[in-house]
């Protein structure tokens, strides 16, 4: 079973939901993630989505664009972040981290190539935004062959057909998009999240967990009343960029945020 697996499974018997913060390689500054990614499983992150810079990341907003360039501006690429994931292992074999980004960086590496380097870096899941799974099959098997899941996300926009499609392709759990837009752009509804959800599970019994729109730990209980993980963002790279000049307070300041949720979340 793999890490991914294993956590929802454990989660599942304690009656919990996941907590799945993400956070940008490299920003503001190379040294800050590896600190960064403990501070986070200190405080309550059962699997964490370890976002990979990139020049034009056209699924997000201002606030993790901004952080892409903060990386970007260090020379923080693809094989850098894989060193993070191994620097992380030495002291952490139990949290699942997925890998999000686009997929430029990994075809520029080429998919057998990047497989073997996540695996033996240490890395569990990959979610590649702009790979429609219609495109996806040569990547999945390849990724699988390597015991990585395969992370896919689904819109509130997407029709049945393309539900069961995306449940047919994903593996470890899959990413329900909970708003319109990009991330950090608008409010969530959650009875609305909860019906599309009723609805995806009818093709899959894959975990299913809900990010976009995910502020506080208000709206992070909310969600996980519906989901089976609650996956925040950008709410930890806006502290991340309030603290760009003061890089030693980032890892405390962003689990506070993170500690919190959790706290609301098994109240």
């Amino acid at each position: 079973m793999s890490r991914i697996s294993s956590c929802f499974a454990a989660l599942k018997a304690d009656g919990r939901k996941a907590l799945i913060p993400y956070v940008t390689a490299g920003d503001p500054a190379p040294a800050v993630t590896v600190p960064l990614l403990h501070a986070l499983v200190d405080a309550g992150a059962d699997i964490i989505e370890l976002g990979v810079p990139f020049s034009d990341p056209m699924a997000d907003g201002p606030v993790i664009q901004l952080a892409c360039e903060r990386a970007l501006n260090h020379d923080v690429r693809l094989l850098d972040v894989l060193d993070m994931v191994k620097t992380f292992r030495e002291q952490d074999q139990k949290t699942p981290i997925v890998l999000m980004g686009y997929l430029n960086p990994v075809e520029a590496l080429g998919y057998e190539a990047f497989a073997k380097a996540a695996q033996a870096a240490g890395v569990d899941g990959v979610l590649t935004v702009d790979l429609p799974p219609e495109e996806a099959e040569q990547f999945t098997v390849i990724m699988q062959a390597h015991e990585i899941d395969t992370i896919f996300l689904l819109a509130p926009t997407s029709r049945e057909s393309r539900i069961k499609s995306i449940c047919e392709h994903g593996s470890g759990y899959l990413y329900y998009v909970s708003v319109k837009g990009v991330t950090g752009s608008a409010s969530l509804d959650v009875d609305e999240v909860e019906s599309r959800l009723d609805l995806v599970r009818q093709y899959t019994d894959l975990p299913l967990g809900v990010g976009f729109g995910i502020k506080d730990p208000a709206s992070a209980k909310q969600v996980a009343q519906v989901s089976d993980g609650v996956i925040v963002g950008s709410v930890l790279v806006n502290k991340i960029a309030d603290l760009v000049k003061t890089p030693e307070q980032i890892p405390a300041q962003v689990a506070a945020i993170i500690k919190a949720m959790r706290t609301e979340m098994d109240s």
